[in-house]
Order: structure tokens, then C-alpha cells, then sequence
């Protein structure tokens, strides 16, 4: 059984910085890429990043030079790093594969960017 189990969520001011953990078992991890995606109050969940198995990665335009992906095969675990944060980055986060499997969202873990 799959499981994404997000954390490091939290409520930041602008400019801050997070860095969320993506925990994943039940997949072969190292072969998959893997994405970071979010959903605001009433808007459809979007892509933030993506990381291949050999490392490579991209970004949406809005976090780009802000947000850093990045992966540990070894303990199975895909980070987003978040810098610089703004008002329009409050949303709930999830990880899951890319492209993602629909049965295999996790809870999620809420990123709040407010003064």
C-alpha cells in the first residue's frame, strides 16, 4: 500500500522559509520521479516542482528562484525547501509521484503565509 506522509508545514510571515518533508513507502522510490504540488482555497491543485530519478528538476514560473526540490533515496523522502515566501504561496502542499497517481494523495501539509 502506498503511502505519502507530508510534514513541515507551518504558519510563516512573508519572506520566510520552510522546509517540507515528503516520507514515501510502498512505491520503488528511487526510480519514480517525484512532484511537490499545492492547493489553495478554492483553486484547483497546481504543480510547484518536479525532481527525476536522476535529479533533475523544474519549477513552476512562480516559485522559481525561490522554492528548491530535492531528494534522499535512502530514506525515501522528497524535501521542498521554501524561501522568500509570499502571500500566494498559503496553500496545503502534497507530494506524490509525477505524473501523479490519483489513489495516492497523502493528507497534505498546510503552509500559511500571513503577517
Amino acid at each position: 500500500q502506498v503511502q505519502l506522509v507530508e510534514s513541515g508545514g507551518g504558519l510563516v510571515q512573508p519572506g520566510g522559509s520552510l522546509r517540507l518533508s515528503c516520507a514515501a513507502s510502498g512505491i520503488s522510490f528511487a526510480i519514480n520521479a517525484m512532484g511537490w504540488y499545492r492547493q489553495a482555497p478554492g483553486k484547483q491543485r497546481e504543480l510547484v516542482a518536479t525532481i527525476t530519478s536522476g535529479g533533475k528538476t523544474n519549477y513552476a514560473d512562480s516559485v522559481k528562484g525561490r522554492f528548491t526540490i530535492s531528494r534522499d533515496n535512502a530514506k525515501n523522502t522528497v524535501y521542498l525547501q521554501m524561501n522568500g515566501l509570499k502571500l500566494e504561496d498559503t496553500a496545503v502542499y502534497y507530494c506524490n509521484r509525477f505524473p501523479p497517481i490519483s489513489g495516492d494523495w497523502g493528507r497534505g501539509t498546510q503552509v500559511t503565509v500571513s503577517s
